[in-house]
């Protein structure tokens, strides 16, 4: 097993004197307009470790962290980090993310002040229905699951218009990576023989030959993904989405080829996507969905994402509660703390279901569902020490989204069925100059539809190209379903070209005058518009350092149900309260956040990353 890459030097801010609200916390009872700004003055007398601002990598796999502190190093810029990073993360991490998917990258551009998201998710291809799932038996391990790849792409077009190096550079360390080989870490192990990983014969003679995972420190070598990236690096994305065997450029052979997969059930099916489809795929930029929370401001994805939409509305309905306040009951973890957090992502999520969608498509009410009116409407229906019964269902934020409408009569319909959403990586950069990224990157779940992109030789021998296709059209409703105030197909429903609902949320936490100060986010499928949410928490209302932040257990509902899931470090206590009121409660690790901020007093920078994962942070320049 390697040695941890040195993170003392990138230790956490505390945050407690950053996060002081300027009045006491026995006075956060008032209305949440009359509280002053958050205060700032005392951040560097706050510092434990001295800061550095060379730069600073927080991600999900020590290898990962390591590529993008090298690309720093080698005069590269936060954007440049970000995009090696997500390939070195292919090649280490390659159950979570890579080539064969998508994801969204949160830039915060230093010198401009531009803040933007690069949309890299994936596309439903043209010959894909609302009924495509229908009697299809895991649906997940299935070639119909299998979106357009976005990740190349969008990577691509990041630094090519905001990179210093150039994609064939910034490359390297993954290329090396998969050649030159990887000591297996234990989360690659762990995951290398579960039963997605052997869904197809040589998705399962690669990570789980002879039945037996690899050993903890074994050499893992990936010599097909390694001749693919030196493709890409040296061809350009176009040798990934266009089909050109005259100059070897056979991927999107192997893509088209692979997206047919289909297992022995009956009812199996493979997908529809067709070269037109990969050399049509284009990324989209997209303007952050803004909020503030106790004189803060946030950033984060809009729609196709529900992520960061929900993120808002979410901070927005407990607003008024006094977090925090240890003196009225609402300290960290504590019963009423927790419960109300669990009601809160109940409302939300329900609003969730019906109104998230591409709003390239579909008309996604954002300013509704954050409309301060709306919000204090929703906001009403959580009650501390209370259960809602029955479940919360949808509102209609239509009537507060902009041009006058009348609340719509709720028709009586199913609510839509998504598959699951399991893995997904997360990780964030800042750089000398400032500029911060924030970077959710996915396949899906654990190891896509496990299948690798590739297609059988006139030989019959199996052409690898060494990197896993996604199963992301899986996050479309699975069935044909109705929005219950419009009547119309519902807003995720599949529809050729659209990009599948997703919970991503890349984040960055802003100060009241603009100046960025934290970039995060989470993995975790639904989970992580909750992981957000409470970390967030963490930082503003419970005056957490950042590491405290990350490290603190966490609550999660994930629908509008009352199954809570936590973590094995929630106070008992508490766990005990919620199953008196009669919510089902698991135990679980939730998400993996990853975090740098910046002092926006001094600029030192810091970071901080999750014990849950195999979570690094590097600064620059490193301690030897």
């Amino acid at each position: 097993m390697p040695k941890t890459p040195v993170s003392r030097a990138a230790a956490a801010l505390p945050l407690a004197a950053l996060l002081l609200l300027a009045e006491a916390a026995c006075a956060r009872d008032a209305a949440p307009a009359a509280r002053p700004a958050p205060q700032l003055a005392a951040v560097a007398q706050a510092a434990k470790v001295e800061g550095l601002r060379r730069g600073v990598v927080s991600a999900a796999n020590p290898y990962a962290a390591e590529a993008g502190a090298r690309i720093l190093g080698w005069g590269g810029n936060a954007v440049d980090a970000a995009v090696g990073i997500a390939y070195a993360l292919n090649v280490v991490e390659p159950q979570s993310a890579g080539i064969g998917g998508g994801g969204f990258m949160m830039v915060h551009l230093a010198e401009s002040g531009e803040t933007f998201i690069v949309d890299s998710r994936e596309t439903a291809p043209a010959g894909a229905t609302p009924d495509m799932f229908v009697g299809v038996p895991n649906p997940t391990l299935q070639g119909v699951a299998v979106g357009v790849p976005g990740m190349v792409r969008g990577t691509a077009y990041a630094v090519e218009r905001w990179g210093k190096l150039g994609l064939g550079r910034v490359m390297l360390p993954a290329i090396r990576l998969a050649a030159d080989g990887f000591e297996a870490t234990p989360r690659y192990v762990s995951a290398s023989c579960n039963s997605r990983a052997r869904n197809s014969p040589e998705a399962e003679a690669f990570f789980c030959p002879g039945g037996v995972p690899p050993e903890v420190g074994q050499l893992i070598v990936n010599e097909p993904l390694a001749q693919t990236l030196r493709l890409i690096a040296s061809r350009g994305p176009d040798c990934f989405y266009q089909l050109k065997p005259e100059i070897g450029c056979d991927i999107a052979r192997g893509i088209v080829e692979g997206q047919k997969f289909q297992r022995t059930e009956p009812g199996s099916k493979g997908g529809s996507m067709d070269y037109p489809d990969l050399a049509a795929y284009a990324p989209a930029l997209r303007t952050p969905v803004e909020g503030g929370y106790h004189g803060w401001k946030l950033k984060t994805m809009p729609p196709p994402s529900s992520g960061g939409t929900t993120v808002l509305q979410m901070l927005g309905l407990i607003e008024r509660f006094p977090i925090g306040d240890a003196s009225q009951g609402w300290g960290f973890g504590e019963a009423k703390t927790v419960q109300t957090m669990a009601e809160t992502m109940r409302v939300a999520f329900a609003d969730r279901a019906v109104w998230a969608g591409d709003p390239d498509f579909v008309p996604v009410p954002v300013r509704g569902l954050l409309h301060p009116q709306y919000v204090a409407q929703r906001s009403a229906l959580i009650v501390p020490g209370v259960r809602q019964q029955p479940d919360p269902t949808a509102g209609d934020p239509r009537p507060y989204d902009g041009a006058p409408l009348k609340a719509g009569r709720k028709l009586a319909v199913a609510a839509p069925v998504t598959g699951p959403g399991e893995t997904t990586t997360h990780f964030s950069v800042v750089d000398r100059w400032g500029n911060m990224v924030s970077y959710t990157n996915t396949i899906e779940s654990s190891h896509g539809i496990g299948v690798f992109a590739g297609y059988k030789r006139e030989d019959g021998s199996f052409r690898s190209f060494g990197f896993l296709l996604n199963n992301e059209l899986t996050d479309f409703n699975l069935a044909p379903s109705t929005n219950p105030y419009t009547g119309s197909a519902g807003y995720n429903d599949v529809q050729p070209g659209k990009r599948p609902r997703s919970s991503m949320a890349p984040t960055m936490l802003f100060t009241p005058e603009g100046q960025p100060v934290v970039a995060y986010g989470s993995p975790g499928g639904a989970t992580i518009i909750n992981s957000v949410f409470n970390v967030t928490l963490n930082l503003v209302d419970h005056k957490m350092g950042l590491q405290q932040a990350i490290d603190a257990p966490r609550v999660s509902v994930a629908g509008a149900g009352s199954s809570v899931a936590t973590e094995a470090a929630m106070p008992q206590a508490t766990v005990d309260a919620l199953k008196a009121l009669g919510y089902t409660v698991s135990i679980t690790d939730i998400g993996s956040v990853q975090a740098v901020l910046v002092d926006p007093a001094t600029g030192r920078q810091y970071g901080a990353a999750d014990p849950r994962r195999e979570g690094t942070v590097i600064a620059l320049p490193k301690r030897k």
